[in-house]
């Protein structure tokens, strides 16, 4: 995978989808600074490991599930090294077995693809259909990154400018404590 070795502060110069542009947009408007890399599509947490270097901070894992009969949304963050067993999260959300949920929803709710989904696209869920789940453990860093619309940039900002983000955009997030075995 290509990063492009260069930190950027704030939006690029010229036009990205719709999407990241809106992602942009609802940044500015709230006065939230961040950083930003530019690379390759990271599919997964390995590839997110050279991007950490170029941005000087952890990437969070984020995870898009739905209940067994797909009429409820999560959107979990957690730390990217940390593993994921779904009875934990099921168990403190008081819901029935959480799977992953597919392309379709995620598209439909949020406007993103697989392998791209992060809390900056709660701007698009203006029906609070996803529940934003963020682990404790995640709370303890400094900044959250994410990718804006599509897993070709990433974003990183305060931890507390994200919360006021995703508050601004409609989503109160609901703190699990998640095993780390």
């Amino acid at each position: 995978m290509n990063v492009d070795p260069v930190r950027y502060a704030g939006r690029p110069g010229e036009r990205r989808s719709a999407q990241e542009e809106a992602i942009y947009d609802k940044l500015e408007e709230l006065g939230i600074a961040f950083d930003r890399a530019d690379h390759d599509h990271a599919d997964t947490m390995e590839d997110c490991l050279a991007i950490e270097a170029v941005l000087g901070g952890k990437i969070c894992k984020n995870l898009f599930l739905c209940n067994r009969q797909g009429t409820d949304f999560y959107l979990l963050m957690m730390p990217g090294d940390k593993p994921f067993k779904t009875k934990y999260l099921s168990a403190q959300l008081g819901c029935a077995r959480l799977s992953f949920a597919g392309a379709e929803p995620m598209d439909a709710l949020l406007r993103t693809i697989p392998g791209s989904v992060s809390a900056l696209e709660l701007l698009f869920d203006t029906q609070g259909k996803v529940q934003l789940v963020i682990d404790r453990d995640l709370l303890s860093d400094e900044t959250v990154s994410g990718h804006p619309g599509f897993s070709t940039s990433t974003v990183r900002l305060s931890r507390d400018d994200m919360l006021r983000y995703v508050r601004a955009v409609g989503h109160a997030p609901v703190i699990v404590d998640l095993p780390t075995e």
